[in-house]
């Protein structure tokens, strides 16, 4: 599957997730190796890093603001495989500020 596929899919589960969320796609132009996605809800935040599979290859810098950000919230690769563990961990990040739930 192509990452933009995957992304593309990755965003319509969120969504369920978190009704009201926003999710918005970041430049890595503007900051390189930023993550893929920022998502808001309600209080919270996080970022995800996108990546078509297990193997896909980390771009200079992402390793660094995952950690980063994650140490401020919460911030993750995700791909297929990890898919479920990353959204329930980012949905106990998110469970004190409302009912979020996996569909």
């Amino acid at each position: 599957m192509l990452e933009r596929k995957y992304q593309a899919e990755l965003i319509k589960t969120l969504r369920k997730m978190f009704p009201g969320c926003y999710i918005l796609k970041l430049d890595p132009g503007y900051l390189q190796g930023v993550p893929d996605l920022l998502i808001l809800y309600r209080d919270r935040w996080a970022v995800l890093e996108v990546k078509k599979d297990a193997k896909a290859p980390e771009r200079p810098n992402q390793g660094y603001h995952v950690q980063t950000m994650n140490n401020m919230s919460f911030a993750a690769f995700i791909y297929p495989s990890i898919e479920e563990a990353v959204l329930s961990d980012l949905q106990r990040s998110f469970e004190t500020c409302g009912d979020a739930r996996i569909s």
